[in-house]
């Protein structure tokens, strides 16, 4: 059996994100400490440009570190870690122990509506013959429908697309959407963090919160048992 490792940061960890205005000496040593803190090596993480696109990419030891234009991020090879960073967004982890097969997954509204964790769930099948019954999911801490208030507009394409209870007044779930998707591929393991990142008072970073706000992580990590 294949052993696996997640872990989801939090503000306590510091903010994970080069792409916020925070200088690259800090985000290296937070960096750095997280890595010392999970039991891998910093310089073999692999993490993304992320664009809120729906784009899930296959990656080894060989791809470089930062996958640009990617929301999804794949592997088989063992020892390398996955990182997805948020601040809101649902990071999601995928896990397969009888395949050897992780992803790290950026799921905010846009790449959800573009079904991103149904593209990823069906890229463990079809291209690394994972059975659906053994892929587990673990959606990480990230804004939830008592707080993910959005216009008209949005919250008529959640109710079209998929469905009027995922829509309450213009509070939208975006984890019931992600879970209905997935349920639609067929995986039944699903673990929902209740953490809400902008109401709990949990120490989490929140964009809605703070605009000028970190990113935390979520990473995955495969290895020998």
């Amino acid at each position: 059996m294949n052993q696996i490792k997640y872990y989801f940061t939090n503000i306590e960890d510091g903010n994970l994100a080069y792409h916020v205005n925070d200088i690259k000496e800090n985000v290296d040593k937070n960096r750095e400490a997280v890595a010392l803190k999970v039991g891998y090596n910093n310089e073999d993480l692999v993490y993304m440009n992320q664009v809120h696109g729906n784009n899930v990419e296959i990656v080894d030891e060989n791809s470089s570190k930062l996958i640009d234009n990617c929301d999804g991020i794949i592997t088989k090879s063992k020892n390398l870690p996955l990182m997805v960073m948020v601040a809101d967004c649902i990071p999601i982890l995928f896990f397969d122990e009888i395949q050897g097969v992780i992803a790290a997954v950026h799921a905010g509204r846009n790449s959800t509506f573009l079904k991103i964790a149904q593209i990823t769930a069906n890229k463990m099948i079809n291209e690394f013959a994972c059975d659906k019954n053994n892929i587990k999911v673990i959606m990480g801490p990230s804004i939830q429908k008592c707080c993910y208030e959005v216009n008209d507009e949005l919250a008529q394409i959640v109710k079209t697309s998929f469905g009027e209870e995922f829509c309450k007044e213009n509070y939208i779930d975006l984890q019931g959407i992600n879970i209905k998707l997935l349920e639609e591929v067929g995986i039944k393991h699903i673990n929902v963090s209740n953490i809400c990142t902008k109401c709990s008072n949990e120490p989490f970073f929140s964009f809605r919160k703070n605009s000028k706000t970190g990113r935390f992580a979520g990473i995955i990590i495969l290895s020998n048992s």
